[in-house]
């Protein structure tokens, strides 16, 4: 059996309020809402074990309803969850409130105990993770334990990636040794908070990073595709057009994708179309969770995103 991927990070409920008019404030605006299985790290190990990927979680849940049918969910994708800490309380929510073109209008993280992923629990996990194919984080883990996992990578040589997830938790990245980083995905508004006011273009930043040790810099520009840069090289892709349903999960199911690439052993082109092709499909679907695709279907569907393939 191929070693797995480990993702470390959150497991959330997502419950998602779809407005069917423009979002006004301080007043009711009409809206349906949906429940699904959520959380960055949770996201991805779904999404590669139903891509027939080998995949760990090591998260937390609550010791309550949500938590219980949370694991649940992810047992019957194939998920393990044997690592993952279950603590007295509530499990996170994230509440999103969608525009009606399935865009972002806000959101709210309640509950969330990802600083419950300490040190102490990943050294006493070590033979858990020196199994790992890959390592891979979501910034809502602390900076201690992501200090700790990127020591941890430097170590064993196991490649580690950082998902920055969204502002407020990228800024932890500001300060960290990233020497030997595998990979980090920011996008266009977490990137600059990772790095120091000096690099206020893009491509400072960029240069910025891989000159702090980052092997690769995984740039996502939304409806505009992203680009891959490391010291030697940069590849571009643009995004497909289609009409958004719901944007929740696209960029975690994007890096599923490129994970999946990786795992089939796919050059950097090769894996940012595969990439771009799950995070449209997700992008077309409510929820994070592309269900409707297995890994045959989904390598597929790549030249009909990419006819150029």
């Amino acid at each position: 059996m191929s070693k797995p991927v480990i993702c470390i990070g959150a497991a959330f409920v997502d419950e998602l309020f779809h407005a069917t008019e423009g979002v006004l404030p301080a007043t009711t605006n009409p809206a349906s809402v949906t429940k699904t299985a959520g959380g960055v790290s949770r996201n991805i190990a779904h999404h590669l074990a139903l891509l027939g990927v080998p995949v760990q979680l090591i998260s937390v849940f609550g010791n309550d309803s949500e938590g219980d049918w949370l694991r649940q969910i992810c047992t019957a994708a194939g998920v393990e969850v044997d690592g993952s800490i279950i603590r007295e309380g509530l499990t996170g929510k994230y509440t999103g409130i969608l525009a009606p073109d399935g865009s972002l209008h806000t959101a709210f993280l309640t509950n969330a105990a990802t600083h419950l992923i300490q040190p102490q629990h990943l050294e006493a996990r070590r033979d858990l993770l020196q199994s790992a194919s890959c390592l891979l984080a979501d910034a809502n883990v602390n900076s201690e334990s992501l200090a700790w996992l990127l020591q941890f990578s430097r170590e064993t040589g196991i490649p580690f990636i950082i998902e920055p997830v969204s502002v407020p938790p990228a800024r932890k990245l500001k300060g960290l040794d990233l020497r030997g980083l595998y990979l980090v995905t920011p996008n266009e508004d977490e990137l600059p908070v990772m790095c120091s006011e000096k690099a206020f273009l893009t491509q400072m930043q960029v240069e910025e990073l891989l000159s702090r040790g980052v092997q690769q810099v995984w740039l996502h520009n939304g409806k505009h595709g992203s680009a891959l840069y490391s010291k030697e090289s940069s590849v571009t892709l643009h995004a497909p057009t289609i009409d958004v349903v719901d944007c929740t999960g696209a960029g975690d199911g994007s890096l599923t994708g490129f994970l999946l690439g990786k795992h089939l052993g796919l050059d950097d082109a090769a894996c940012l179309k595969l990439a771009h092709t799950l995070s449209a499909e997700i992008l077309q679907v409510n929820g994070a969770i592309a269900r409707h695709l297995n890994q045959e279907q989904l390598l597929a569907l790549v030249p009909t995103y990419y006819p150029e393939a």
